[in-house]
């Protein structure tokens, strides 16, 4: 009767000094990556959602030379040694590997104390006096009175563990599935100007518009990622009679939902990252941009020729892209969109209607520098931007209600991004597009456009930004297609604005937008947009 109460002692003892050395290994892991990235921005919507399941434990081990991991230099070797070969209350991995350097999940911790449990109640029943004896006893009821404060300490976070665990598990959206969300809410108004292009402004109205989306970032292995967004946008920009000056984040006017964006993103390789893309690609979707300033709309610049070079707009739609990385400092992407996947119609399809094609090599010479050049051969696809003449698009030339007319187009950029200092941020483009028009009257067209930024990440505090654009949005410089002459003066695209972190949910933009001479038309009145810009993110 006395050697069993010794051996219900040793039960807890044991017990204490396992949780103890097991818990001692918590701590969470990191997977690193090699990518070449543009700067990033809040509710990005590569962001991968991680499912893991715990790895499997074997059986318990008799002699610590079975783990292949472990070397005797290991600083746990001989705890390691006299718990397997004394007690025999250690299990590893089918692989014969301890793993001592990895954090413990909750299964692991459980089978493995289970383990122990066993041999306890094993020596118990078979009162084995020659493998515990009252030294080991006395050594470990020292222990336990000497560790006593910090088992309660244990103790306590690991209940507070089990607490939040369970209220995680109860409340969360799914195992696989992230769900976030984002608005922004934007008051615009045509501040200064009157006319342009010999009409009367009439937009001058100060209006509110809002964009919603809601979500849904999945992964399947952990490295890979479906990404589904639903939005409803009803902002509209300011008509002032030409494509410049127009704000990025604007919709049809409309509070209707619809799936704006669906792709899944997955690796092919260690170095090799393809995206299938189903709805709404874009050309970030494909690659970086390089520019500090491209937050989709939510952040960084108000205006589309402010969030990036032009002529990524000229790629878009449903199709696929690929990059491939030659180490840190070189990457490789691809890309094909269609803007008429889904249409069966004559002239259109994945193939036979407007597309873009995307080639770019996007180089990283070192952390604070990144370069992209970039080629885009394009079918039916304007610029959205610049002005009236550098925007061709399909016109119904037999006034039948077709869009028959047809144009190709070849871009060429170049895209830098400098990090002075941390908080200085130069960054710039060039483009170039060749647009020729392939029925009717035949010809072609020059279109230039460029910019230089400024950008001064973190000033205020952290998670701000101002920014300074200065450029020519796309302008013709010579055309041969009768009826469309070249853009005969320069308008100038000035903008400034200050992205302020209310909150870790709350970021607030106002800005200003001053186009001299829009439309490329000294007759033109100097045109001054001003926006505020409010963005809610969860």
């Amino acid at each position: 009767m006395q050697k069993f109460c010794k051996y219900l002692l040793v039960n807890p003892v044991v017990c204490g000094v396992i949780l103890f050395f097991n818990t001692a290994t918590f701590a969470g892991e990191t997977s690193n990556t090699s990518e070449i990235n543009q700067p990033q921005v809040l509710a990005n919507p590569d962001i991968r959602a991680t499912n893991i399941a715990p790895d499997q434990i074997t059986a318990q081990v008799t002699s610590v030379s079975q783990f292949s991991d472990v070397q005797p230099t290991d600083w746990a070797f001989q705890a390691l040694q006299s718990l397997v070969e004394r007690y025999g209350c250690i299990a590893g991995y089918p692989n014969s590997t301890y793993r001592g350097n990895r954090a413990l999940t909750r299964y692991e911790f459980a089978a493995g104390l289970n383990a122990c449990l066993d041999r306890v109640n094993e020596l118990i029943a078979t009162a084995t006096g020659d493998l515990v004896n009252k030294q080991d006893l006395a050594t470990l009821q020292k222990l336990q009175q000497d560790f006593s404060a910090e088992l309660a300490t244990l103790r306590g976070r690991v209940d507070a563990v089990e607490a939040r665990s369970a209220e995680l598990e109860a409340n969360q959206f799914s195992t696989t599935t992230k769900l976030q969300g984002q608005v922004i809410a934007v008051v615009s108004d045509v501040l200064s100007g009157n006319t342009v292009n010999g009409a009367e402004i009439t937009d001058e109205n100060t209006t509110l518009g809002a964009r919603a989306r809601i979500e849904l970032v999945t992964s399947f292995t952990g490295q890979d990622t479906l990404f589904t967004r639903i939005q409803a946008n009803n902002i509209l920009s300011p008509n002032i009679g030409t494509p410049e000056g127009n704000l990025f984040f604007t919709g049809d006017g409309t509070t209707d939902a619809a799936i704006d964006a669906l792709f899944y993103r997955f690796p092919l390789g260690e170095k090799t990252e393809v995206v299938a893309i189903a709805n709404a690609g874009a050309a970030d979707d494909l690659t970086t941009t390089v520019n500090i300033f491209d937050g989709d709309g939510a952040f960084g610049a108000l205006s589309t020729f402010g969030t990036r070079n032009p002529i990524y707009y000229q790629i878009g739609g449903a199709g696929l892209g690929v990059t491939h990385e030659f180490g840190d400092k070189l990457a490789l992407s691809l890309g094909y969109l269609s803007g008429t996947a889904n249409d069966p119609t004559p002239n259109n399809g994945l193939f036979n209607g407007s597309y873009g094609a995307l080639a770019q090599l996007t180089v990283k010479p070192s952390d604070r520098i990144t370069i992209g050049l970039t080629y885009i051969n394009s079918y039916n696809q304007p610029l959205f931007t610049g002005s009236n003449a550098a925007n061709l698009a399909p016109l119904d030339l037999d006034g039948d209600g077709t869009l028959d007319s047809r144009f190709s187009s070849n871009s060429y950029g170049v895209q830098a991004s400098i990090g002075i200092t941390d908080n200085i941020v130069l960054g710039g483009w060039a483009g170039y597009t060749n647009s020729r028009t392939l029925n009717g009257d035949r010809g072609e067209v020059d279109i230039w456009n460029y910019a230089v930024t400024l950008g001064f990440p973190d000033l205020g505090r952290e998670g701000n930004l101002a920014g300074i654009i200065a450029g020519v949005e796309p302008r013709v410089t010579s055309s041969n297609i009768a009826g469309l002459d070249r853009d005969q003066d320069t308008s100038y695209h000035l903008e400034a604005f200050y992205q302020y972190k209310l909150t870790d949910n709350i970021t607030i933009t106002p800005g200003v937008i001053w186009l001299t001479s829009p439309d490329h038309n000294n007759d033109n009145d100097d045109v001054v947009i001003g926006a505020l810009r409010t963005t809610f993110s969860f």
